[in-house]
């Protein structure tokens, strides 16, 4: 559906020239939701407007649906751009229209008739639960209503793509939830390709199948997102996921896991981080493991998360036994899916 190839952009700022986007190649399969996810500054936004070529790239191609966008005249342009719908984080609506003329904004523009909108306009109201409204205008309306506008807005032409550039930054956790689920309803309902601006790894955890992390204008992680949230390669990645799972132990943890493996006298102790997603969260393997190696095992530290329904984690466990045993241990837990990291033997 979207394909991005060798992408260059390059701004002329205050001290020269800024590189915002940085030889960017990526594939967006048809009727997926996919996350582009980065700090600020990273290049999202640069991105994510280059795919309607509202940005036009100094290098590379930008195809949808099949279409080269940078080869078409301005006419055929405009006809593209009807195929690419694009919701903002400020909503962008007209104070002086009702929620209704706001969603037939860019019918009038394509020359419809009153009747052909007003048939149009009144089940996308309807899809984002704004059919009481019709007649209200945005000052009259929450945030979140306004961004439910906003879709039925970028879903008015029909679109094939859906653009999202931080569409749910500027709501509370409670709307941002909604918004999303209306979101993954339009993705099921109508087929829709979506991708995702976002800065924040719960929105990627509530919707994407897939997702790739930006950082200074070039992408350094991409992949199924439960792959990604279980498996982080980037320190970047690992950055961003801390607001979902810490990546790292807190320090009061640390104190523990220290007391613990200074104690002298007994068997060999070591810390052991696991990773774990899908079936390896809902199996007995520590119990199963601690009975077949005879290893005393403390779990520390851990959490358990969900991404879209599929479940991932990690524990610290303090494992105490013989060496061999614990060599052991470890081979039969990654042989099971799971992750392991030996941080500290004594």
């Amino acid at each position: 559906m979207i394909h991005l190839q060798d992408i260059h952009q390059t701004y002329q700022g205050p001290h020269g020239a800024v590189h915002a986007l940085r030889g960017i190649d990526l594939h967006i399969r048809p009727g997926e939701v996919f996350g582009i996810i980065g700090r600020s500054g990273a290049g999202k936004s640069s991105l994510v407007r280059t795919i309607n070529l509202l940005n036009r790239p100094v290098q590379g191609s930008v195809t949808v649906g099949g279409q080269v966008l940078s080869t078409l005249d301005a006419a055929g342009l405009r006809a593209a751009r009807r195929e690419i719908g694009m919701i903002f984080q400020h909503f962008n609506l007209l104070s002086s229209r009702t929620v209704f003329d706001n969603v037939a904004l860019p019918l009038e523009l394509a020359g419809l008739r009153r009747a052909q909108i007003r048939e149009r306009v009144l089940p996308l109201l309807e899809l984002v639960g704004l059919d009481a409204l019709a007649d209200r205008h945005p000052a009259q309306i929450s945030g979140g209503q306004k961004q439910r506008v906003g879709i039925a807005r970028a879903l008015a032409s029909r679109p094939k793509v859906l653009l999202s550039d931080e569409a749910t930054s500027a709501l509370d956790p409670e709307t941002t939830r909604s918004i999303l689920g209306l979101l993954q309803t339009i993705n099921r309902e109508l087929g829709l390709t979506i991708v995702l601006i976002t800065h924040q790894m719960q929105v990627i955890k509530q919707v994407a199948g897939r997702l790739a992390v930006m950082e200074a204008g070039r992408i350094v992680e991409e992949g199924e997102t439960l792959q990604v949230f279980s498996d982080p390669r980037h320190e970047v990645t690992r950055s961003l996921l801390d607001e979902v799972v810490p990546q790292e132990l807190p320090a009061k943890v640390i104190e523990r896991v220290r007391a613990l493996l200074d104690i002298g006298g007994h068997a060999p102790t070591s810390l052991l981080r696991l990773s774990f997603s899908g079936r390896g969260a809902d199996r007995p393997l520590l119990s199963d493991v601690a009975r077949r190696f005879g290893l005393d095992l403390n779990i520390v530290h851990g959490q358990i998360d969900e991404v879209q329904g599929h479940p991932f984690g990690n524990l610290a466990v303090v494992a105490s036994g013989a060496r061999a045993s614990l060599d052991c241990a470890i081979g039969h837990l990654s042989g099971a899916g799971i992750r392991v990291q030996e941080v500290v033997h004594v």
